[in-house]
C-alpha cells in the first residue's frame, strides 16, 4: 500500500524576542512566575509589516531547501492557521501567491493547535489516493496580535511562529506516516476562544469596547483537558500503528506548557530525553509548534531518518489528535 512521508521540513520565527524580564516591565508579573508555570523565558513577535503568510512563506521556503524540492513540484498547499491574514481569502491563497505557484489549489485548516495534526491528516489521505503528489503543509500562527498585552494570563503564553513539511509518497517501504488520530468536541468551545470579529459578534464599537477581538482563555481547564486529550489520541494513534511507547524514539507534543509536556511523558512512563521541548524559546505558537520543533529537531541532528516519532496536540474548539510517523 501507497504511504505517505515527510520528504522534508523548515521553520521560520520572527527576528523579534521579547523575554520574561521584558514582560515584567509592563505586567504584574515575574521571569520566576512564567517560568515556573509554563516553561517559557521568552517568544518571537512580528512586526506590524509581518503578517502570517509571510512568516508561511519564509517556513515553506525553508522546507523546500531542506528537501531538495523545486516548489514547481508542489501540486497542493494547506496552511493550518486561526490567525489568518485577513477573514478571508484563505492565508492560504495568499502564500500561494507569494511562492509565485498560482494555478494550485491551496485551503486554510481552522483547527487552532492541532492544525498541523490535522492537516497532516488530511494531506496523508490526498497523496495514498493520488490525487495528489507533493503538498505542501504551512502551519503559522501570530497570536501575539490577538491577544490583550494587559492579560498577564494569557499574552505571557504566546508567541509567533511558522513550521511547514512537504508531505509525498515515501521512496522506502519504512518511512511514512503509519497513523493518524482526529476529535473535536465543540460543547468545550467557549473555554479557549476568539469571538469577536465573527457573524455573532461582527466588529463593532462595542465588540471592541469588551475586547472580544482577543483571545479568552480558562486556563485551568483547557490544562486539564489538554492532558487528558493528547495522551488519549496518542494512545489511540499507537495502537492503531502496532507500536507502544516503548517504540517511539522522540514524542513531539504540542508546545503549549513544559508541565502539560511532563504529564503526558510520565503517564506513557517515557523519560523526558524522549521528549522535543523548546516552548523556552518560541512559547506556544499554536498551530506551528509541533512542526517548528520537527524542523529544528532535524536541523540540529537530533531527528534522524528512520526514527519513529509521535505526535500529539489538542486546540481551541476543542479539537484534538495525534500522528506517528517514521521519518
Amino acid at each position: 500500500m501507497k504511504r505517505a512521508a515527510i520528504l522534508g521540513a523548515g521553520f521560520y520565527v520572527p527576528p523579534k524576542v521579547v523575554t520574561n524580564y521584558e514582560l515584567e516591565k509592563i505586567l504584574d508579573t515575574t521571569d520566576e512566575w512564567i517560568s515556573q508555570r509554563t516553561g517559557i523565558k521568552q517568544r518571537h513577535v512580528s512586526s506590524k509589516d509581518e503578517p502570517t503568510s509571510e512568516l508561511g512563506v519564509n517556513a515553506a521556503l525553508n522546507a523546500l531547501k531542506n528537501s531538495n524540492i523545486k516548489k514547481e513540484e508542489i501540486d497542493f498547499v494547506i496552511t493550518a492557521t486561526v490567525t489568518g491574514d485577513y477573514m478571508w481569502p484563505a492565508t492560504a491563497n495568499i502564500i500561494v501567491n507569494k511562492l509565485g505557484l498560482n494555478g494550485i489549489p491551496s485551503v486554510d485548516i481552522s483547527a487552532a493547535c492541532t492544525g498541523f495534526i490535522y492537516a497532516l491528516s488530511i494531506a496523508r489521505a490526498l497523496i495514498v489516493s493520488s490525487l495528489y503528489k507533493k503538498i505542501l503543509i504551512i502551519a503559522a500562527d501570530e497570536f501575539t496580535k490577538v491577544i490583550d498585552w494587559q492579560d498577564r494570563t494569557t499574552c505571557v503564553l504566546f508567541g509567533d511562529g511558522a513550521g511547514a513539511v512537504i508531505l509525498g509518497e515515501a521512496n522506502d517501504d519504512e518511512s511514512g506516516i503509519l497513523s493518524t488520530y482526529l476529535g473535536s468536541d465543540g460543547s468545550k468551545a467557549e473555554l479557549l476562544l476568539q469571538a469577536g470579529g465573527g457573524v455573532v459578534y461582527p466588529l463593532s464599537q462595542e465588540t471592541l469596547d469588551k475586547k472580544l477581538h482577543f483571545v479568552k482563555m480558562d486556563g485551568k481547564e483547557v490544562y486539564k483537558s489538554a492532558i487528558f486529550k493528547m495522551h488519549e489520541a496518542l494512545e489511540i494513534a499507537m495502537k492503531s500503528a502496532g507500536v507502544t511507547a516503548k517504540d517511539i524514539d522522540y514524542f513531539i507534543f504540542h508546545q503549549a506548557n513544559k508541565r502539560i509536556i511532563d504529564s503526558i511523558a510520565e503517564k506513557f512512563n517515557v523519560p523526558l530525553e524522549k521528549t522535543i521541548v523548546n516552548i523556552d524559546k518560541y512559547a506556544n505558537t499554536s498551530a506551528a509548534t509541533i512542526p517548528i520543533a520537527l524542523a529544528e529537531a532535524i536541523q540540529q541532528g537530533k531527528i534522524k531518518k528512520g526514527m519513529l516519532l509521535g505526535l500529539s496536540a489538542m486546540g481551541a474548539g476543542f479539537t484534538w489528535g495525534a500522528a506517528i510517523l517514521r521519518l
